[in-house]
């Protein structure tokens, strides 16, 4: 069944073949996704990112800017996001956030290692909220990333409440990168390991999206029993040993389970 997986869907394209697109509308979102990683981008860089004629990009931009969508830095020149977006951004979310909030403080004040709130969004984690840790190391990871499912803990804890079929879409549509020498970038075995993930109920990352970091991860499940967002736990590989990573598991899952019922997603 795997083996006969189309191999020409891609990311989110996937998803936007299933309606039919504004072309202007299309264009203002890819210019703020240009955003994501990047603090600030000029017209020539955005039209040159997307393909677009510089007056066109212009066009696009200013009417975003009109919106403060966008804003200009006025000793640069250049662009970046507007804080219309972040009025916006904290109304999504609100009731996860709101419940999720003090369990990911309990995390953090009992094992002092960076927790994480993230939602899926298509094919990928976007990350909700983040509580560094008081040690000095920091994890790459922001508010506001998105990455692939299959590169992190989360991302995998949340594939495995999918069905087959559905993993293996998400798989064939992912355009798998090597973040390190841990990142497993065999599709059959990201499958295979994923299955062991719906059995355990919770997902590790060791090392796979960076070096030096281990993660375990537990899902938050609507009442379809798919999981709609996940919390994680991350610190340093030298202090996440396995004692330390099993006592993380059944405190995180714990409180993943009444998060869910809160929200009124499931009884468990």
């Amino acid at each position: 069944m795997y083996d006969n997986i189309e191999h020409d869907k891609a990311g989110i394209a996937m998803e936007k073949q299933k309606v039919k697109t504004i072309q202007s509308v299309s264009r203002a979102i890819e210019i703020l996704r240009c955003f994501d990683n990047n603090e600030e981008l000029g017209v020539t860089e955005i039209s040159k990112i997307l393909g677009l004629h510089k007056s066109t990009a212009f066009g696009l931009i200013s009417t975003l800017e009109s919106y403060q969508l966008l804003e200009k830095n006025g000793d640069t020149g250049k662009y970046r996001l507007g804080i219309e977006l972040f009025r916006l951004g904290t109304k999504v979310n609100s009731s996860l956030r709101s419940v999720a909030i003090p369990y990911l403080e309990t995390l953090l004040n009992k094992y002092e290692e960076t927790v994480n709130l993230v939602v899926r969004d298509y094919n990928f984690v976007t990350y909700l909220e983040k509580i560094e840790s008081p040690h000095s190391m920091r994890i790459c990871t922001r508010v506001g990333q998105r990455l692939p499912l299959y590169s992190t803990a989360v991302g995998k804890v949340i594939l495995a409440s999918l069905s087959d079929e559905e993993i293996e879409e998400v798989i064939e549509a992912s355009e798998i990168k090597k973040y390190t020498q841990n990142t497993i970038c065999n599709k059959r075995e990201l499958f295979e390991y994923i299955h062991r993930v719906r059995k355990n109920g919770y997902a590790e990352d060791f090392e796979e999206l960076e070096e030096g970091l281990t993660c375990v991860a537990a899902p938050i499940i609507n009442h379809t029993g798919k999981a709609i967002a996940a919390i994680s736990v991350s610190g340093p590989t030298s202090r996440m040993n396995d004692e330390f990573r099993q006592r993380i598991i059944e405190t995180l899952i714990e409180a993943t389970k009444e998060i869910s019922k809160k929200l009124g997603y499931f009884n468990i």
